[in-house]
């Protein structure tokens, strides 16, 4: 990333999570694909993964990013979105998925939740239904039974009352906090990081 940064130029590769990815180059899943050269030539580089905003004492990432966007359920979705996907598409069973759970805690709290301290905004999705017991779930609670949270951290011009406005049932919940019906997720974010992302191809800072 410090090179894509530095020269607008870089190598991406994908990790393989199912056989339907895997096949057609060749591997198994759990494996990378091979780097490949970005095309050139790339303005913006769009990164979806774990560690777009991690710091270690070795690697600092955050700090070659210019919009750092953080999609984040409460723990318990997490769990139970983990849980069924990985039995139904990825064929573990809910024994493995559960030791994967607990052997992942430490770097989870280590490395993944610090993240989110560090980004512009947050979505976080909440469910209006019980999830106390994730591992029991039977279904992932659909966007329709949610909230989503979004917050705000060292943004200039976040025009509010435009937003409530333009999102039906949305409301301010703290300082810099806005809450959306979880049917509105999408377009929250379409109107919330279309003029962001403008802002950036025009060259001008976010924050």
């Amino acid at each position: 990333m410090s090179t894509m940064v530095a020269t607008a130029k870089g190598q991406s590769r994908k990790y393989l999570h199912t056989y339907d990815e895997a096949v057609p180059w060749n591997q198994v899943p759990g494996t990378f694909t091979p780097w490949q050269p970005l095309p050139e030539p790339t303005d913006v580089l769009f990164y979806e993964g774990l560690h777009g905003g991690v710091v270690t004492p070795q690697h600092d990432v955050a700090s070659h990013v210019d919009l750092l966007v953080g999609v984040v359920p409460i723990v318990n979705l997490e769990w139970i979105q983990k849980l069924i996907r990985d039995t139904s598409e990825r064929g573990h069973s809910r024994e493995a998925v559960m030791d994967s759970v607990v052997r992942s805690m430490e770097d989870y709290i280590n490395f993944i939740t610090p993240q989110f301290s560090r980004t512009h905004i947050n979505f976080q999705r909440v469910p209006t239904v019980d999830t106390s017991n994730p591992f029991a779930a039977k279904a992932i609670p659909s966007l329709d039974e949610s909230f989503v949270v979004i917050h705000f951290r060292n943004l200039q011009n976040i025009d509010f009352p435009w937003l409530l406005a333009m999102l039906q049932g949305s409301f301010i919940s703290h300082m810099n906090t806005l809450v959306v019906p979880g049917g509105k997720m999408g377009l929250a974010m379409e109107l919330i990081m279309t003029p962001l992302v403008e802002r950036l191809m025009e060259g001008r800072k976010i924050g």
